[in-house]
């Protein structure tokens, strides 16, 4: 549509939705002549003197085409053509926006992520904790607390606990045949689960262009930096200066609540909490009537300091408890944040787009994570990503070998300790994280990387197998169509690493990527060193295994279907010795994955998590490697989520479920959604679609949360016809993906609950 001389449109599909034949077999997404007549019609019929893509992402610059250096045989060249291209993209996805600024010629503008909140309880959940609070209340009544505790078994069965809690007792427990430090204990797995669900960062909402959030808006944000150590300016992370001042370590408290020791969990849920006060005191002092920061002023801190004994952050301490927190830690934090929330609040994105508009030159900056490098902040920044050849870091390097043990160790303690681990590795989480899932490669395999004088990370050596302690790990790396473009090198260093790894002289038992390459020189009749490749992707500028586009657009098509296009797509290899170029090795791909025991994906952010969007199930390998394997084995499927200061390693369903309860089945995330009218609908549905797509490629979601989704948004009349005021085709996609998932067999429910969705005079 026009208005004077601005034309505001929407950018057409790829052209192969609702085709599921060419979906599954075309080599290459060409554009279809609407695509072509869509950016013809801007140049030279509208005549436009500049082009806005807005959001996270279009299709442009994911034509087919060179990866780098893009020619006019190119289709993102061809369709571009001298248009400038201004992209307004998020600050949280600098891979992507890369990849926009390389084949698409873009200069981006980077704009906030959605204000976030503590997911908090609700419904059965919130009943539990009172439940739980009521215990702490009378646990040394032997009558009372033992009823309660009866209380609390039961309605944490009735909340589908027991699927996360796998030793909690059965119904018909009596606890009063046990003393108080067991019941204690069955109280404190409780608590945790409920502490970690309360806890769990929520984007609320959409962000809007041009308005920074609010006071309150900026309170999540805070505390979420806050929490993290940075060594590297000397400051303390809130928890490590409230748990030393009582003489505790943050460590400690992490590891005592996640094993559920009552006293410990509620010792952490009060540091939690007094961090909350503390910085929402530091907010509150520069909020004005409207419940905006219009400045921070640290004029205000010292006079607080002087004349108010003591700052607002330090009473709330006091008042929460703990009055005896370091002066001498907390000044350098304070100061940090007070830096922080005023980056946060500043309204850069206008302005830099007029700026751009203007012809005028936009300041560069990092994109990434905002909680892990505040540098990242203001936004309305053009974008760019780091030195490829710096990662992975030392600290990655010492992060990724504590996320491996709690892996291995985890695994070990289940008895499946693993010959071989498929890993899929991500542009952004690699550039948020500085390299740490790369560098969770190279530990399995017992290899270090080694930087030169300058920092570059060009070689890598064998870790003794005396020094490692336990044996190597085969891997085999799925690497996303961005990394693929963005670390090229890397993914040679990985190869070069595994490769060494495979020819070193050592025993089978103790080394199984030699075992495995071994095992496949022989079955495929090839060398050693070929058969010990192990780092595959796309072809040359094809992105993705089109398995989320497929479920995305609800096509029919079976399951063995899109693993033989997961296979096809992915199962280019990259060899070291002819580096530069990826070859078909589809078959090499297959009988690696044949071995696999685990599947493992890393989570680094906690406002895009596994049912936000379709990348993370579009690259899971968990159904494809129970297809491929000789005895039909499922793999266990695991999630690094080191989105908070306490990493932890869970199962893929358990991931599943904290995501599906803190985000489409929580009454804060939905109405925050709804407030948004349109797009918040249809980011409802996307969750839904997104959900299900975890069913298809790994059966990793439970029953449960699908029929309580179904009771949310379908047979909740209001919730229901909001929906539909808002968004009819979004709730309409909503309706089709519950009977999808029920005609595939991946909900079971009550066929009053089909026959709702299939009532044709329901007004879907």
């Amino acid at each position: 549509k026009r208005f004077g001389n601005i034309f505001l449109g929407v950018q057409p599909t790829f052209g192969y939705e609702g085709d599921p034949m060419r979906l599954l077999f075309a080599k290459s997404a060409s554009p279809h002549h609407g695509f072509a007549a869509f950016y013809t019609y801007l140049e030279f019929i509208f005549k436009a003197d500049c082009m806005l893509h807005f959001g996270t992402h279009g299709s442009l610059e994911f034509m087919p085409g060179k990866q780098v250096g893009m020619s006019g045989t190119c289709y993102p060249d061809r369709l571009i053509s001298v248009l400038p291209n201004l992209y307004y993209y998020a600050a949280n996805n600098p891979s992507e926006a890369t990849i926009a600024k390389r084949r698409a010629y873009a200069s981006t503008i980077s704009y906030l992520t959605p204000p976030a909140d503590n997911a908090g309880l609700y419904k059965g959940l919130q009943e539990l904790s009172e439940l739980v609070r009521s215990y702490q209340a009378l646990r040394e009544n032997e009558q009372r607390g033992a009823t309660i505790v009866n209380s609390i078994i039961a309605t944490a069965r009735t909340c589908n606990l027991d699927k996360d809690i796998t030793d909690l007792p059965e119904e018909d427990f009596d606890t009063k045949e046990v003393d108080i430090e067991e019941r204690d204990n069955i109280v404190g797995k409780v608590y945790r689960r409920l502490m970690e669900i309360e806890s769990r960062a929520l984007p609320m909402g959409l962000h809007r262009i041009g308005v920074p959030p609010t006071a309150e808006e900026s309170i999540a944000t805070l505390v979420n930096i806050a929490q993290l150590d940075r060594p590297e300016d000397k400051i303390k992370g809130l928890p490590r200066i409230i748990a030393e001042s009582i003489g505790r370590t943050p460590e400690e408290l992490y590891r005592n609540s996640d094993r559920g020791i009552l006293a410990d969990v509620n010792k952490l849920q009060e540091v939690t909490l007094a961090s909350r006060a503390a910085v929402r005191a530091l907010v509150m002092v520069s909020t004005n009537s409207e419940g905006r920061v219009d400045e921070v002023n640290p004029f205000l801190r010292d006079m607080f300091s002087l004349f108010g004994g003591g700052s607002p952050w330090k009473k709330a301490l006091t008042e929460a408890g703990f009055p005896d927190c370091n002066d001498s830690d907390m000044k350098p934090l304070f100061e940090y944040l007070q830096g922080a929330l005023g980056l946060i609040v500043k309204n850069n994105e206008l302005p830099a787009l007029i700026k751009a508009l203007d012809g005028e030159f936009i300041e560069p900056g990092p994109g990434g994570d905002p909680i892990r490098n505040p540098d990242v902040l203001p936004t309305g920044k053009n974008m760019h990503a780091l030195d490829p050849n710096s990662i992975p870091t030392k600290a990655a390097v010492d992060v990724a070998f504590i996320v491996v043990d709690r892996l291995l160790e985890g695994l070990a303690k289940q008895g499946e300790y693993p010959e071989s681990i498929a890993f899929t590795l991500w542009g952004t989480d690699n550039i948020k994280t500085y390299g740490e899932s790369l560098a969770q490669v190279l530990a399995l395999v017992g290899v270090r990387p080694v930087p030169d004088s300058l920092g570059r990370v060009n070689k890598v050596e064998l870790i003794p197998l005396e020094k490692l302690g336990r044996p190597r790990i085969d891997v085999v790396c799925n690497c996303s169509g961005v990394f693929r473009d963005l670390f090229i090198n890397q993914m040679n260093l990985l190869d070069r690493g595994i490769k060494l790894a495979a020819e070193a002289d050592e025993p089978l038992e103790m080394n199984f990527v030699r075992k495995h390459a071994m095992e496949q020189a022989e079955e495929l009749n090839i060398s050693l060193r070929e058969a010990a490749t192990r780092v595959f992707s796309n072809a040359a500028g094809s992105y993705s295994a089109n398995v989320g586009l497929a479920i995305e657009n609800g096509s029919n098509i079976d399951e063995k279907q899109l693993q033989e296009q997961f296979t096809a797509r992915k199962g280019f290899a990259l060899n070291s010795d002819n580096p530069g170029k990826l070859n078909e090795a589809s078959d090499l791909f297959k009988s690696a994955l044949s071995r696999v025991d685990v599947t493992f994906q890393n989570l680094d952010s906690s406002e895009i998590s596994l049912t936000d969007v379709s990348h993370y199930f579009d690259s899971d390998p968990t159904k494809v490697v129970e297809s491929l394997r000789k005895d039909g084995k499922k793999p266990g499927a695991y999630i690094a989520d080191t989105t908070t200061a306490n990493a932890q390693v869970r199962s893929l369903g358990a991931q599943i479920r904290l995501d599906s309860r803190t985000k489409i089945l929580n009454p804060k995330f939905y109405q925050a959604a709804l407030k948004c009218g349109y797009e918040g609908v249809r980011e409802i549905s996307k969750r839904l679609r997104y959900t299900m797509g975890w069913s298809t490629t790994a059966g990793a979601v439970d029953n449960f949360v699908y029929e309580d989704a179904n009771e949310t948004y379908i047979t909740d009349a209001d919730i229901r016809k909001q929906m539909l005021d808002k968004n009819p085709d979004a709730l309409r996609d909503m309706v089709q993906t519950f009977l999808e998932a029920n005609s595939k067999g991946y909900w079971n429910t009550s066929e009053e609950n089909i026959q709702r969705l299939k009532d044709p005079s329901t007004p879907w």
